[in-house]
């Protein structure tokens, strides 16, 4: 099974943890993608809501869990096949919700570009903003790859995404 390895940065990365935590705790009364449930019969919509909550929840706990104290000790976290399709989907539900609540103020083009200077944001902007550019380069290493169905395409022409020897792909992004 192919396995990335990230080192990271603890003094870059524990601070952008508390906002994400925070953002996981509100994620867990509501629905981070802006949909709306009208359309769908009474019945089940409080059904839905809560399989979707619950889905939710379960891939936020998975990806908070990869900060355990073994992250606070050696500073790496690491993403499987097992585990990536679930991450992705938690990086995209905190990644809404930073986008929807603390970084509205912004423009999609500079959030999506990475061409902000972060010292000219105000200082109320720059953690929110390192925090979800965090979590989309998080997206991007898993996509990148692990994420085989992406990488093959909708006709499936490119060759294996899995290394045969089992070995893990070390990534390091700490900047210190």
């Amino acid at each position: 099974m192919k396995r990335i390895e990230v080192k990271l940065s603890l003094p870059v990365v524990a601070p952008l943890l508390d906002l994400m935590k925070d953002s996981s705790d509100v994620l867990e009364a509501q629905i981070a993608a802006p949909i709306t449930l009208d359309d769908i019969d009474a019945d089940f919509r409080e059904d839905w809501r809560a399989e979707l909550l619950a889905g939710q929840h379960e891939e936020l706990h998975a990806l908070m869990g990869l900060f355990n104290s073994d992250f606070f000790i050696n500073g790496v976290v690491a993403f499987d096949e097992e585990n990536a399709e679930i991450i992705v989907r938690a990086c995209s539900a905190l990644r809404l919700r930073l986008r929807r609540h603390d970084l509205h103020v912004l423009e999609d083009e500079q959030l999506e570009s990475g061409g902000v200077d972060i010292e000219r944001l105000p200082a109320g902007l720059q953690k929110p903003f390192m925090c979800y550019v965090f979590l989309g380069t998080i997206q991007e290493l898993i996509i990148q790859h692990l994420d085989g169905a992406i990488l093959r395409g909708p006709t499936g022409e490119a060759g294996p995404v899995e290394d045969d020897d089992g070995s893990a792909d070390d990534f390091d992004l700490d900047k210190d």
